[in-house]
């Protein structure tokens, strides 16, 4: 791990390095989206290769291939518990205070709670804390835990809302795991992993490829969203307020409760409160705006928390790493 003074500066670096793909990324989306060169319906389009076949195929490559104990220590539990407070917290927030309805207060919650942790939580920590394996088991509580619960609430919520989602009760809630590629492909993750069954080359290697698309292609999108914007038209004040709180909650209510958690309740050893801490305070993952897209809903409170935690976790990022660094 790195110390002392210059250990502070390369973390400072990994945290630009770490961003810079996220921002060049998204320009390019925007700059794409603004010349027209991809056409009215790429946004769509993108978005249904994202949710449907590149996010899939990432998951399940992550899932079978990790360990089924990877949630036993407490450091993940004080994680589990800051992400339960943060998103808890939007979800009500966005439904009770800007009367929200189910489905839009699940893309809230996932906006405060879920993490940007694939893409920029593994450099952070390899810089930082000197290994990722702790991001690993975030990511894989976020797959296997909170995006399970995020997209029944987004299937209840819009359920009859649409010709592509008509109302079906019990079974519908029941079967929707086989219906969403996403839980599905993380379901035959974890038999693969449960199992120990060592998959060919011959799928495992397509499933690499096709998965390594699913975050530039989910930053792509969401630049050509930045361009076109919601509803063809601005955020209002109220939707700008609503950003705020979620934001705010994000990159602030969730860091602090990791703290609360991990230090004064389960006494957690400086490297492991650290992890904790900095892995809270990384910004909105792009899978709340791909949800948003995907399920029919206005996708400006996801985009627009995407790129505000972005820019304010740059600073708390750091806080975090001069404060509770060695």
């Amino acid at each position: 791990m790195p110390d002392g003074r210059t250990g502070i500066m390369a973390a400072m670096h990994a945290l630009l390095s770490a961003f810079a793909p996220i921002w060049v990324l998204t320009g390019i989306g925007y700059a794409v989206g603004r010349g027209g060169l991809l056409g009215e319906q790429a946004e769509a389009v993108l978005g249904r290769f994202v949710f449907h076949g590149a996010m899939p195929a990432a998951l399940f490559t992550m899932v079978s291939g990790a360990s089924p104990d990877v949630f036993g220590h407490p450091s993940m539990l004080a994680f589990a518990v800051s992400t339960a407070v943060a998103a808890g917290s939007g979800f009500v927030l966005v439904r009770r205070v800007f009367g929200r309805g189910r489905a839009d207060a699940a893309i809230g919650a996932m906006s405060s709670g879920h993490v940007n942790s694939a893409n920029l939580g593994i450099p952070v920590a390899v810089q930082v804390l000197g290994d990722a394996s702790f991001v690993a088991q975030v990511i894989l509580f976020q797959v296997l835990v909170l995006s399970p619960v995020i997209l029944t609430l987004l299937d209840s919520g819009t359920r009859g809302e649409d010709g592509r989602r008509p109302g079906g009760g019990l079974r519908r809630m029941l079967t929707m795991p086989v219906r969403n590629p996403i839980i599905l492909a993380s379901l035959l993750g974890v038999v693969v992993s449960a199992t120990g069954l060592r998959l060919p080359a011959a799928l495992t290697h397509p499933c690499d490829v096709l998965g390594a698309a699913a975050v530039p292609t989910a930053l792509i999108t969401l630049g050509l969203s930045l361009h076109r914007g919601p509803g063809g038209g601005g955020r209002t004040r109220g939707d700008r307020a609503e950003t705020a709180v979620v934001v705010a909650v994000k990159t602030l209510g969730q860091p602090l409760a990791a703290l609360l958690v991990a230090g004064p309740l389960l006494h957690l050893p400086a490297h492991q409160l650290l992890a904790v801490v900095l892995c809270a305070a990384l910004p909105t993952a792009q899978n709340s705006f791909i949800y948003a897209r995907e399920y029919g809903l206005d996708t400006g409170l996801a985009r627009d928390a995407i790129v505000a935690s972005t820019l304010v976790s740059m600073v708390t990022l750091s806080v975090a790493t001069w404060a509770l660094g060695p």
